[in-house]
């Protein structure tokens, strides 16, 4: 089930919502744990097993962390189980084909023989969020032994904040110790749920009115095979405001409807295509993992504590492992390196040598890398990036396919609809700062794209968000 769908708006949302408010408080993280997992269920009711094995063991492991009797050596044991046991979870679902594809490889490269891959790992099918609600209640575990967090007051609250379907499949990335008061006691008011409705209804909207339509021209150019240059060009600028609106989207909803129900969830995006440099970019996208992937892995590899050679060779490895997080693939870990490699010079420049390049020069240069990256990102393989890369550079193209392309992708609606993601990208607010103060306007026009959005919607069709597969 997706937030843009007949069956979430119209059926899902409305019975959650009444159901959630008319039971008495007490009762309220109970019954939205009970929806939450009918909402994940809608895709296979098994993998609700398995989120619920995660939240047992997390639970467990945090009780024996806080334990007043528990030993230093208990604790460690304690949170090396949460660690290792989530890692396992998500290694065995998301890695295990890759790794043993690649082991098979190695294996013939060195003349040891083909190994036969086992059979069950070609039916392992991904469970949807799988990559952040591991993270995210891992994350509960560490916070309790580092100390940022109390331990949850029961075992429905800390499913609760495992399972909120609002965040659940593709975040933000909600750490324990942000909403550990809100479990327990949070307000409910007409003004929060409106801003929470207007959130939501602007979210949807961005999803169906700007993402899709960015979507069907970037597959145009991306499944073309070797399209011309404007083509290229016009299709890996059409997938960057594909993947931000669609999970910029998401995330407003979700936040949107943390708001409905009392919750408020931390932002995860501030308007990142207008950074001059990486670094900025990544303090701007996708906010809660690029925190996440700081405090949990950059810091403890020693961060930039350790000399200039050490800082650099964390900032690749972090993203190296950032680009593996986002999927079981050579193009995610080439866009993770070609990241971390770009950060690190920036270090090196801003720290070392001095430089600083003039702002609309840092735009340009930092436009150019994150681009660069989506073209891996967007990539099934290696080699469709790289021939995507020589039909920017203008190797494809010169057939009458490509010729009756170019007339399918530039006309005068895709054009428009182009420019005007754009510029909505790059110089109009993001939701959350335009939303930070409500009108009445403001309410309204949210109702009017959102009843605009609901039209629309019922002649695409079935639209997933990009992170679900992630």
């Amino acid at each position: 089930m997706v937030f843009s769908s007949h069956i979430f708006l119209f059926w899902f949302l409305p019975l959650a919502l009444l159901l959630y408010y008319v039971v008495p408080a007490r009762a309220r993280s109970l019954v939205l744990t009970l929806e939450s997992y009918v909402f994940y269920g809608w895709w296979n009711p098994w993998f609700t097993l398995l989120m619920l094995v995660s939240t047992l063991i997390d639970y467990v492991c945090g009780h024996f962390i806080t334990r007043p009797k528990a030993t230093p050596r208990g604790r460690k044991t304690a949170l090396v189980a949460s660690v290792c046991s989530n890692l396992a979870i998500l290694g065995f679902f998301k890695y295990a084909l890759f790794f043993s594809e690649n082991l098979g490889k190695v294996a013939t490269v060195f003349g040891l023989g083909e190994v036969p891959l086992p059979e069950f790992l070609s039916h392992i099918v991904l469970p949807v969020g799988i990559s952040f609600y591991t993270f995210q209640s891992m994350s509960y575990a560490i916070d309790l032994y580092r100390g940022h967090a109390e331990r949850a007051r029961s075992f429905i609250d800390f499913a609760c904040y495992v399972s909120m379907f609002p965040q659940l499949v593709a975040g933000p990335i909600v750490r324990y110790g942000t909403v550990a008061e809100q479990l327990r006691e949070r307000t409910h008011s007409l003004e929060g749920f409106v801003a929470g409705l207007t959130r939501f209804n602007y979210g949807f909207a961005k999803k169906i009115l700007l993402a899709n339509p960015m979507g069907r021209i970037a597959d145009l150019a991306f499944e073309a095979g070797s399209p011309g240059a404007p083509v290229a060009w016009a299709g890996i600028l059409a997938y960057a405001l594909q993947i931000y609106f669609d999970f910029s989207a998401y995330s407003d909803m979700a936040v949107g409807l943390g708001r409905m129900m009392g919750f408020r969830f931390p932002e995860n995006f501030n308007s990142p295509y207008r950074s001059t440099s990486l670094t900025e970019f990544w303090r701007r996208w996708h906010i809660s993992l690029s925190t996440f992937l700081r405090d949990y892995l950059y810091i403890p590899l020693g961060g930039n504590r350790m000399g200039s050679a050490r800082t650099y060779l964390n900032l690749l490895l972090v993203m190296l492992i950032g680009g593996l997080w986002h999927g079981a693939q050579w193009t995610f870990v080439i866009w993770g390196g070609l990241h971390g490699l770009v950060l690190a010079l920036e270090r090196l420049g801003k720290n070392v040598l001095k430089i600083s390049l003039p702002r609309p020069l840092g735009w340009v240069a930092t436009t150019l890398v994150i681009l660069s990256g989506w073209v891996f990102f967007r990539s099934p393989d290696l080699a469709t990036a790289l021939g995507y890369f020589a039909a920017l550079g203008g190797a494809g193209g010169g057939t009458e396919a490509a010729e009756v392309l170019d007339a399918v992708v530039f006309t005068p609606l895709n054009l428009a609809q182009l420019a005007g993601c754009a510029a909505v990208a790059w110089f109009l607010p993001n939701s959350g700062s335009f939303l930070r103060r409500l009108d009445g306007w403001k309410i309204a026009l949210g109702l009017g794209l959102l009843f605009a959005g609901v039209r629309v919607m019922a002649l695409q069709g079935f639209n997933p968000f990009l992170y679900f597969q992630f």
